[in-house]
């Protein structure tokens, strides 16, 4: 009997992991549907890549570390997409140049639509096969890095769209009944001090390596803003001259201020008919009670000074994300590609604050470093976080772009901090 119920419970797990998977590589081809061919191409940066090599590379990753290595006579799609298409694994080859990635019009979109194709028809026989089940937590990783790309698809594509004078929509605005103006000052919600464990607790669903051990650690009491900072707010920061103020940043952010001649979040336009933002719904007025977003690290960090408060420790915000995580149901997605205002009346989270979980990435005042025991995996898999823990900063929470279900209350985002390319957002601290 024991023999039985073991083995309907693998074939109940490869079930599920074969849904989970046909549904987030789906989802990925769902985002595609608004483009045209040559939005696939588009890189106006180094630091953002083209949706065709984003749904190249997230194939590239099942093929490289879960097919050729577990697949008995398994057949590369083409003998060159390992080197095009591996983005920073050292230990598997020389990676072509991230900065080129636009050049790259052959293999044209046909052949990497027909390359998915081919790692999901082997992926299939791996999934039900009873290798499915001992690489688990691989194919795992593999989706979660795929939902981590379908949030950078949408995310570069926005940055490619802002250099076009004809303002491209990817999704047409939703409807919807003005929201009164928010009505009262930023509350500010304690939380006790004390000795707390953070980090991921083993056995308790995916995380990635960057998010364990779990270990102790010694806060004082302290106290978060109820909401976001919103447009409104920081408009004021604007137009009290903050970005010529040097009084309120840190050195490296007056220096990248003054010499990239910052003057307003990214995307904001003013326009004789008003402040504008450039948005995945085109450009739209400026919704003054949203939060603000597409903000750096040096911005929020001067909007608190100014404010008189801080940024919050990683730490803290994990502390004060726990009864609002939203692995128990409170992460609602709300199909919006725009970070929202709160909803008038709306009931706060377990714990009081409210757009914790899907609006905006919230910096922290934390850099991006291991926990105190932390070892990355074995081979060439562990150049996954660990190597990328230098000169970052780390942000919680993720944003109206982030998959559904993709966050948690222990989840490390990490960025430089001149860069607001993300929908990064400030949640102030004291």
């Amino acid at each position: 009997m024991e023999q039985i119920s073991a083995h309907a419970s693998s074939k109940a797990g490869q079930s599920t992991l074969a849904s989970y998977y046909h549904t987030v590589r789906q989802q990925t081809l769902n985002l595609c549907r608004p483009l045209q061919a040559a939005d696939f191409e588009l890189q106006a940066a180094e630091f953002v890549s083209p949706a065709k090599w984003h749904l190249a590379h997230t194939s590239w990753f099942f093929e490289t570390f879960l097919l050729k290595p577990n697949v008995s006579g398994y057949q590369e799609f083409h003998p060159r997409f390992g080197h095009l298409f591996n983005s920073y694994y050292n230990g598997i080859g020389q990676p072509y140049p991230r900065g080129q990635r636009g050049l790259l019009s052959r293999p044209t979109l046909q052949q990497v639509l027909r390359y998915r194709e081919h790692v999901d028809a082997a992926m299939q026989s791996l999934l039900t096969g009873s290798e499915g089940v001992e690489l688990q937590p691989l194919i795992e990783l593999g989706l979660n890095h795929e939902q981590q790309h379908q949030e950078l698809l949408l995310t570069d594509l926005l940055y490619c769209w802002s250099f076009n004078p004809l303002d491209p929509v990817y999704q047409v605005p939703v409807a919807r009944a003005a929201l009164p103006a928010t009505g009262h000052a930023n509350r500010w919600l304690p939380f006790d001090g004390g000795i707390y464990n953070l980090g991921h607790k083993a056995g308790k669903g995916f995380a990635f390596d960057n998010e364990s051990p779990r270990h102790a650690v010694l806060l004082q009491d302290f106290a978060l803003a109820e909401r976001l900072t919103t447009n409104r707010e920081y408009l004021e920061f604007v137009q009290d001259g903050g970005y010529l103020q040097p009084e309120y940043w840190l050195s490296d952010g007056w220096a990248w201020v003054q010499q990239q001649q910052i003057m307003a979040p990214l995307y904001w336009r003013d326009d004789v008919d008003g402040m504008q933002q450039f948005g995945l719904n085109g450009l739209q007025p400026l919704v003054l009670d949203a939060p603000v977003c597409h903000v750096s690290f040096y911005e929020a960090d001067a909007f608190a000074r100014w404010s008189g408060a801080r940024l919050a420790t990683e730490a803290e915000w994990e502390v004060s994300a726990r009864p609002a995580d939203p692995e128990q149901g409170n992460f609602v997605d709300s199909g919006l590609l725009t970070p929202q205002p709160p909803v008038a009346g709306g009931d706060p989270l377990a714990n009081g604050l409210r757009q914790q979980f899907g609006d905006c990435w919230e910096w922290t005042a934390s850099p991006y470093q291991p926990y105190p025991g932390y070892q990355p995996a074995a081979g060439a898999v562990g150049e996954y976080n660990g190597k990328f823990m230098s000169n970052q900063m780390v942000l919680r929470g993720g944003s109206c772009v982030t998959p559904a279900g993709h966050v948690r209350s222990t989840y490390r985002n990490f960025f430089y901090p001149h860069e607001r390319w993300q929908f990064t957002g400030i949640r102030l601290a004291r």
